[in-house]
């Protein structure tokens, strides 16, 4: 199986992820960066988005959201966008939460 990217088999996708999402959308000013990963991952883990959630746990983290915030994500997401997409969020968090004990 190749290690190519969608990004690498379509090179304007990865330019437009680049330059308009992450150099632009990611850096307008009413949102934090720390703010606009908790938005993401909200909505990611609503439209049940769990490989694109992963990726963005872990950024959401280097971005400065406690590991103990995205649980509280999870169950935020279960009451409004329903408690199979905060099991998936869940399961895509595994790896931190595991990584991470719940603080007492």
């Amino acid at each position: 199986m190749s290690k190519a990217t969608v990004y690498d088999a379509v090179p304007e996708f990865g330019r437009l992820r680049d330059t308009v999402l992450y150099d632009d959308v990611w850096n307008q000013p009413e949102l934090n960066k720390r703010d606009r990963s908790l938005v993401t991952c909200a909505v990611l883990a609503a439209l049940g988005k769990n490989a694109e959630l992963e990726h963005h746990m872990k950024l959401a983290v280097e971005n400065g959201v406690a590991v103990d915030e995205l649980r509280g994500l999870v169950v935020q997401v279960a009451f409004y966008a329903g408690w199979p997409c905060a099991v998936n969020a869940a399961k895509s968090g595994m790896a931190l939460f595991e990584a991470n004990p719940p603080k007492a």
